[in-house]
């Protein structure tokens, strides 16, 4: 069981299993997260749940179809979601349980943000996963 919260404590969640980790370059997560990327694992809808302030999380449509969850009295982003589909996104630096493992992929590297180079070993791809055949 993996549980995680923004930074004022005011919204929790529990994940029961987590996704491969990976790194997202887009330019709308650097732009919701104003970082180079954001560290994100999919885990299965029924798998994921608001344990406090469910009632509060606020969210943004960042793209259609794509809503950005985050807490409305600090701002952390926390998980977002493509509403047809049947996972979510979390973001994996809001767990306050420690990570199984470590990230295994860069995505969306065609928007890398030009001030941040890496080198770390992991296969980087120019858009998003690969949708499975």
């Amino acid at each position: 069981m993996f549980e995680g919260s923004c930074f004022c404590g005011a919204v929790a969640y529990r994940a029961a299993s987590l996704g491969p980790i990976g790194h997202c370059h887009c330019r709308t997560c650097q732009k919701t997260h104003s970082a180079a990327f954001a560290t994100t694992a999919r885990v299965p809808r029924a798998d994921f749940t608001w344990t406090r302030g469910a009632d509060t999380v606020a969210h943004i449509e960042s793209t259609t179809g794509k809503l950005r969850h985050f807490c409305p009295k600090c701002g952390s982003h926390l998980m977002a979601e493509w509403t047809a589909q049947d996972a979510v996104i979390l973001r994996v630096a809001s767990l306050d349980t420690p990570l199984p493992s470590k990230p295994v992929v860069h995505i969306w590297t065609s928007h890398q943000a030009a001030f941040f180079d890496f080198d770390d070993g992991l296969p980087r791809l120019p858009e998003g996963v690969p949708k499975p055949a």
